[in-house]
């Protein structure tokens, strides 16, 4: 068992960012990168916990939906300790729960659900027009451009790569929309747990800033000084077809609703092909940026 806090390198992958060092049969213990200073990133919480539930499901099964609530920041100088709970084990469906605390106190809950394949009708609505990713210039490029301190520090950078799409033209009244096509930087194993939880760590990047974003004018990377505070309280995914997260997948994200110090965000993902792969849906924190307690 080690304390010792393992190097982030130019060339980490997901295999890296979401590995976990098993401490017992259902005790993992895992690290984390900064999401924003001195606080975890919580889709590598969200996604770390959900490799914790997987390792503890038989083969066959694959995850259909998760949900987390965020209790406390994480701490990125010390190691996370993921507590699987084997809640039921039925014929078609197993549930687990997945507690993640550091030293006693909870940081983070998981409920996570998973199912044997079965065959079943399949209807879905038409995937919404976008330019392709190879059509639009690399986010990155961008960012470093626009805030190189911002950009210097989002380490998600190292194992996703990343097109954001401009728009909507037309933007609905009291709703905010933006669009974003993300994949794995390097090609992933053919382990579907793996992409399931590297959709799981994609799918927490600029969510939440959607609730922010201004309805008249829509701007995803900033160039001066955040105007508001914002943290992620809880955090679900749906998992519809089988993907790979290594292939582009289109983020369609909007937030229809904000106040009392909140806004909801959701996320449908679609595949190149036009399939709709998952849901997500997060509510977060909104406030003035002085004033960041939770």
């Amino acid at each position: 068992m080690s304390n010792a806090k393992p190097l982030i390198g130019p060339h980490q992958d997901f295999g890296g960012f979401l590995g976990l060092e098993r401490l017992d049969e259902d005790l993992f213990r895992g690290w984390c990168h900064d999401g924003i200073p001195l606080r975890a990133f919580g889709g590598q919480v969200a996604a770390q916990a959900l490799t914790a539930a997987g390792r503890t499901v038989p083969g066959g099964r694959a995850v259909h939906s998760l949900h987390g609530y965020f209790l406390r920041p994480g701490d990125t100088a010390r190691p996370l300790d993921y507590r699987v709970e084997r809640v039921r084990d039925g014929s078609s469906y197993l549930s687990r729960r997945v507690t993640a605390a550091q030293d006693g106190a909870i940081v983070f809950t998981l409920s996570a659900s998973f199912k044997k394949p079965e065959p079943a009708a399949d209807r879905q609505p038409v995937m919404p027009r976008a330019p392709g990713p190879d059509e639009l210039p690399d986010l990155y490029e961008i960012w470093e451009r626009t805030n190189p301190d911002d950009y210097a520090q989002a380490e998600f950078r190292r194992v996703l790569e990343m097109r954001y799409v401009p728009g909507p033209a037309e933007p609905v009244p009291g709703t905010t929309e933006q669009k974003l096509w993300i994949r794995s930087r390097e090609r992933l194993s053919d382990d579907p747990l793996l992409h399931a939880c590297a959709l799981a760590y994609a799918s927490d990047l600029f969510l939440a800033p959607a609730v922010a974003l201004s309805t008249d004018r829509p701007r995803m990377l900033r160039d001066a000084p955040a105007s508001v505070f914002l943290t992620s309280l809880d955090h679900a995914v749906w998992y519809h077809r089988p993907f790979r997260a290594d292939a582009w997948l289109l983020f369609a994200q909007r937030s229809p609703t904000a106040g009392d110090g909140r806004g909801l965000a959701f996320a449908d993902v679609w595949s190149t092909d036009g399939r709709l792969i998952a849901h997500v849906v997060q509510e977060t924190v909104v406030r003035p940026a002085r004033h960041h307690h939770t």
